[in-house]
């Protein structure tokens, strides 16, 4: 429930701003202007958008299989909107407090595979039946290197609880924590806190683990270049093509929402989660200034501050990637995930196993 309050109009209003963003973004990197004339600065030129996507015509295809049709854009939506129930916003925030959260978020995730099927092959089109044949194949063979970069952090935290890989990269942690993990070291950075106490600081090998998360979840979410499924230079719109008006926007939105939950994710795994990326350096308690005291609303208002950043960031490297590279081709497309990603991801999942049983 508190999901549906608080996620659902804040996944809206961010979709409004993330798209308007997006296309100013692509004109500045492409040397153009962006929307310039609804608005000023054309920063209203998507609202515009969104009230004319709704006064369209749901049209339904006289061939189409009706029913699952008009069902696959809420299913594609309902399985994104889902992982955010279990995301931890802050300290006190912890969604739905599963030991498993990790576990049912990619899960859950991984089920907008059936509604964009559905999608293809209940449109009765050819393009979309292409589309949606890509657009599984690529999700299935993504979620390989996806899921065992996660497991490195799993491994590295001993849990699949999302608040307790937070908390240990938090200053709230009362455990030891070492840098690089090596505890023979005798670098304790508990009492620093910030950047210091951060996965990819903690273990080093997780930034390439990141590395791999990243550009799977590129292609999890169907952007450029692995936008695949939906490649308009050659099959109009993929499996979406016969989607107009409301049900379009669904897609959409699951797709804009399916970036935004892929970057807390990476925050919550990677980069510290809801922590605060400044340290306490002798006298200057930065960490603690901007942290909050634990259980307050501060702690809580200033989690959410930080993860929003971070996540915010990996938003805009995700539209930089896709305006500055390329498509890929479907058979390069192959090559990265089962010849590169999925080898260098089990590499990193025994080396981490070694450095944990060797160090820790």
């Amino acid at each position: 429930m508190t999901t549906l309050i608080f996620i659902l109009p804040f996944l809206l209003f961010y979709t409004v701003i993330a798209i308007y963003a997006e296309r100013k973004l692509s004109a500045f990197i492409q040397d153009r202007l962006g929307p310039m004339e609804v608005g000023y600065y054309g920063i209203a030129q998507t609202v515009a958008d969104l009230l004319k996507l709704i006064q369209k015509e749901d049209i339904v295809p006289a061939k189409a299989e009706s029913k699952l049709f008009k069902l696959a854009p809420i299913l594609i939506f309902a399985a994104v909107f889902a992982g955010f129930a279990v995301l931890p916003l802050a300290p006190s925030w912890a969604g739905a407090e599963l030991s498993t959260a990790l576990f049912f978020l990619l899960a859950i995730v991984s089920l907008d595979v059936v509604g964009i099927v559905i999608a293809g092959w209940s449109s009765n089109n050819k393009f979309s039946m292409f589309g949606t044949m890509r657009s599984a194949a690529q999700i299935i063979s993504y979620e390989v290197p996806l899921g065992l970069s996660v497991l490195c952090v799993c491994m590295t935290c001993e849990t699949l609880s999302l608040q307790e890989i937070s908390y240990q990269q938090s200053s709230y942690s009362t455990a030891p924590q070492f840098l690089f993990g090596i505890s023979s070291l005798g670098l304790d950075m508990s009492g620093v806190g910030g950047f210091t106490t951060w996965n990819v600081f903690r273990m080093p090998l997780l930034a390439v683990a990141w590395v791999v998360f990243f550009i799977a979840s590129l292609a999890e979410c169907n952007r450029a270049p692995f936008d695949l499924p939906e490649a308009e230079s050659e099959l109009v719109a993929g499996f979406q093509t016969e989607y107009s008006g409301f049900r379009w926007a669904v897609i959409m939105l699951a797709e804009y929402g399916m970036m935004l939950l892929v970057s807390i994710l990476g925050a919550v795994l990677f980069f510290g989660s809801w922590s605060t990326p400044l340290p306490n350096i002798a006298a200057v308690r930065l960490a603690d200034w901007t942290s909050g005291s634990a259980g307050s609303w501060g702690s809580t208002l200033w989690g959410i501050f930080w993860l929003m950043s971070k996540a915010m960031f990996l938003v805009a490297v995700q539209m930089w990637v896709r305006w500055t590279f390329p498509r890929l081709r479907v058979d390069q497309l192959m090559n990265v995930s089962w010849k590169y990603l999925t080898p260098l991801a089990l590499a990193l999942v025994v080396v981490c196993g070694f450095w944990k049983l060797i160090f820790s």
